[in-house]
């Protein structure tokens, strides 16, 4: 098994859409096509849109309703744009709010050739959806106007928290048919990132799980909901930590063990227990070096962490020492793991279709079923923000963007 953990395709944070500036309280946004760029639309192109938006990085207080001037639709070939039926809050969206990432990402969209932007704002947040396509660039083949489909856009595109938002074939699937929209909106963030950590970067499929002993760290929120159940289809043995109120909700999703961090001292507890063949950090407030002594030596085990310092390294050192020192954290991290015959990986989330369509026919199978902590209409998303900032969410919230459309 590879040690090769701090590999991270540039690709993935390259596909950002138009510019927006604001002109007499109404937000512009700019996005030119050229003649090549033909598709097929319902969508007339002069629609104004709502969105949720910020105009300074801060609090929740900087969230704004724009009335949004579409002057075009999609940008090339292979975008499509989808009507968002709904929506979710994720952590990675409250972060973004007070800047979270922007060193990085800003300097990603000059290099894509977006040298001219002068600022990110107004900014839409918002990383998930589900909803309707309404339109479809000439090259887009596997969706037409009219397919339901549910995805998660990469963190430099403007965000789904807004009426219609402009996707690629590789940032969704067809939506499951079995559920509602408003349930679909609550997976696509947290089943890319989990598929990011184990598949991608982690380079684990179901074979390699099938009855291993997995211990998943915060069972409870909307990643550790979604982990238990996809590593259930995938007959693992999970154990999973999480305060009392939500033992009974884990228990349900299919976690054979239940340690209470609440009521118990979790790493007594877990240290009693038998060693690990795989650790999913989904908190991010442990020390690996804990994690990496519950792992079995010798065998491959792994410990993946999805709350990585990239990002933050990159806002707090500069984008090349921020790169730099992530490199090494990550390197040194790997080193110690390899030297007990254990490894260690980073999962960092990355938009993809293919994934979501695996996670569909989960869902469809019966095996994945979403957890809604609380849902609330597009006029409330501050609400939403306010929610999701307070923590200890029992699922995900999610926006019902079609509900009070025409009261907003």
């Amino acid at each position: 098994m590879s040690y090769n953990i701090f590999c991270i395709p540039r690709r993935s944070l390259l596909k950002l859409i138009g510019q927006t500036k604001a002109h007499n309280g109404v937000a512009l946004c700019h996005s030119f096509v050229s003649p090549r760029c033909r598709y097929s639309s319902t969508f007339p192109t002069t629609n104004k849109i709502r969105a949720w938006q910020i105009y300074q990085y801060g609090n929740i207080s900087e969230l704004t309703l724009n009335q949004v001037t579409k002057l075009s639709a999609i940008e090339s070939p292979s975008e499509i744009l989808v009507q968002i039926h709904a929506a979710s809050v994720n952590p990675i969206d409250l972060r973004m709010m007070g800047g979270y990432g922007q060193g990085l990402i800003n300097v990603l969209r000059k290099r894509k050739g977006l040298s001219n932007v002068a600022t990110e704002f107004p900014l839409t947040l918002g990383r998930d959806f589900s909803g309707t396509v309404v339109q479809v660039g000439r090259g887009v083949k596997g969706f037409k106007i009219g397919d339901e489909v549910w995805g998660a856009i990469g963190v430099e595109r403007q965000g789904t928290h807004a009426e219609f938002t402009v996707c690629s074939e590789n940032e969704i699937s067809k939506k499951p048919p079995n559920i509602s929209h408003l349930e679909a909106a609550s997976l696509p963030y947290v089943a890319a990132t989990i598929w990011s950590g184990l598949c991608t970067y982690g380079q684990l499929k179901k074979g390699d799980i099938q009855g291993k002993r997995v211990l998943v760290l915060g069972g409870s929120g909307g990643t550790g909901t979604f982990a238990i159940q996809m590593l259930k289809s995938w007959e693992a043995s999970v154990t999973v930590t999480c305060s009392k109120d939500a033992v009974d909700l884990v228990t349900r999703l299919g976690a054979d063990m239940v340690v209470d961090y609440g009521e118990q001292d979790v790493w007594s507890s877990l240290d009693m227990l038998p060693k690990f063949d795989l650790i999913l950090d989904t908190v991010g407030d442990c020390s690996y070096q804990k994690l990496l002594h519950l792992l079995t030596p010798w065998t491959n085990s792994m410990l993946v962490i999805l709350t990585t310092p990239l990002l933050s390294n990159s806002d707090k050192y500069g984008l090349m020492p921020g790169l730099v020192r992530s490199a090494i954290t990550a390197g040194f991290q790997t080193l110690k793991g390899a030297s007990s015959g254990k490894s260690v990986r980073w999962g960092i989330f990355r938009p993809n279709g293919k994934a979501l369509c695996y996670v569909a026919q989960l869902v469809q199978d019966g095996k994945v079923t979403p957890v809604v902590h609380q849902s609330f209409s597009f006029s409330q998303v501050p609400e939403a923000f306010k929610v999701a900032a307070d923590g200890h969410l029992r699922g995900k919230i999610v926006i019902d963007m079609i509900s009070d459309s025409k009261n907003v």
